[in-house]
């Protein structure tokens, strides 16, 4: 991935799948993860549906 300007540091400078990596991480590390919490998930879905 070639940088024709910048200073080529940071994450918009890694390569995707390095990008990726990280990424993920950090959705797993979510304390409100809605995979790990389902009754937070319907909760949440109701509150959405709400007008």
């Amino acid at each position: 991935m070639p940088q024709s300007k910048g200073s080529g540091r940071g994450f918009g400078s890694m390569d995707e799948d390095k990008q990726r990596e990280i990424a993920k991480k950090g959705g797993e590390a979510s304390p409100e993860n809605f995979k790990k919490n389902p009754e937070k998930a319907s909760e949440a879905g109701r509150k959405g549906g709400k007008r």
